[in-house]
């Protein structure tokens, strides 16, 4: 079974390009409200580093999603998409003074800190704001995830948060910092996550680091299990939207809440992956001594997630209802690893044939790069075909 997209729209846009498909994308949001609804003390906020497009986002802020960030720039879209600052996270582990300024000057929610330099930075700026920045201690709980290793974020072996082991010496030197509020405790394990045994270890570890600091008398307002959640994306067309329901349930079961807590996510590929397709033009179909190559005009600088991570997309010809053959589908930038998918059947596919290179939302638009000297693709919204 194959997408359904408006070819006949696409016949004057130059490729490749973004397609949103901003049903999908409101679908999901209704789906991912009314999972999450259920429990009064959750709340989303979308991680904008996986598609920052203006017109997605607003789409997203109309749902009452709240916005992770993880820099200055992921703010200031955030803001001039109409988020509002109490809404807004900022996360990331190299946060310059700048960006720490533009988040205290709008007042946002909360500062996710990963050092306690960190902290102290934070600090010195809000003193010289004459104003206190509310903090969450990013903690790293070493639990691992069954993902591809480039995306696991929760190991005591990569470069994110505060060991646990130092938990406790942090909040002492924290409570010494006049111009900081500690509201919270941030965790996140990694992306692409489809195995709810991942995120119930991480419950777990959060129930114990809760009793460690109930017994150091440290009550937290705030618990942020960052988000995670992966799609399907060998099957885009039949399970177009992911399994929120049970990512919900798996924190309202195992997680030990204090009184009047509450639970923040941050996600990201959930919300936007499974709306957005790559679009690109077939230039040229070569026939290799042991396999045909189908050669389109979009290439890793478009969407670098398989070069970069062995990422499968599937993709489709949208242009052909012929029988299938079997193509490796290359793109034209001189490297070796500018391939989307190889030994893939399409329908036969010719010069001139749209490709559909699919669940494309998530790290796609917002990755692409100018190297060898090439345009940005540009992305289109159903709404506005």
């Amino acid at each position: 079974m194959k997408g359904t997209f408006p070819i006949e729209k696409f016949e004057h846009i130059n490729t490749p390009f973004y397609y949103y498909d901003a049903q999908l994308l409101r679908d999901t949001l209704k789906t991912l409200r009314a999972e999450a609804d259920k429990h009064p003390q959750f709340v989303v906020h979308y991680a904008v580093k996986a598609n920052a497009n203006a017109k997605l986002l607003r789409i997203i802020r109309e749902a009452g999603l709240g916005a992770d960030c993880v820099s200055g720039g992921e703010i200031q879209a955030a803001i001039q998409a109409g988020f509002p600052a109490s809404g807004i996270v900022y996360a990331g582990v190299g946060k310059s003074d700048w960006e720490i300024e533009l988040g205290l000057k709008h007042n946002i929610f909360c500062f996710n800190a990963e050092s306690e330099a960190e902290l102290e930075v934070i600090n010195e700026i809000a003193e010289r704001f004459k104003t206190t920045a509310r903090v969450a201690l990013r903690i790293n709980p070493n639990v691992g995830a069954h993902t591809h290793a480039n995306i696991t974020t929760g190991l005591a072996e990569n470069k994110f948060g505060i060991a646990m082991d130092h938990l406790e010496s942090v909040i002492n030197s924290l409570t010494k910092m006049k111009h900081l509020q500690l509201i919270g405790l941030h965790f996140h394990i990694g992306s692409q996550i489809l195995d709810m045994g991942d995120f119930e270890a991480l419950c777990n570890r959060i129930n114990l680091l809760q009793e460690q600091l109930d017994r150091l008398h440290v009550s937290i307002e705030n618990i942020n299990v960052g988000g995670g959640l992966g799609i399907d994306y060998q099957h885009p067309n039949r399970v177009p939207i992911p399994n929120f329901k049970d990512y919900f349930n798996t924190y309202a079961k195992f997680l030990k809440l204090r009184p009047n807590q509450k639970v923040h996510f941050e996600l990201g590929r959930a919300v936007v992956a499974g709306c957005g397709s790559l679009i690109t033009k077939t230039l040229y179909i070569k026939q290799g001594v042991a396999k045909q190559f189908a050669i389109v005009d979009a290439g890793m600088t478009d969407l670098i997630r398989p070069a970069l991570y062995q990422a499968y997309h599937k993709i489709e010809n949208i242009s052909s209802n012929e029988a299938e053959q079997t193509y490796d589908v290359v793109g034209p930038i001189c490297e070796s690893s500018d391939v989307f998918a190889k030994q893939v059947d399409l329908n036969a596919t010719h010069r001139g044939d749209l490709l559909a290179i699919r669940s494309a939302g998530a790290y796609g638009e917002i990755m692409a790069s100018g190297y060898n000297c090439r345009k940005l693709p540009e992305g289109y919204i159903s709404d506005e075909l």
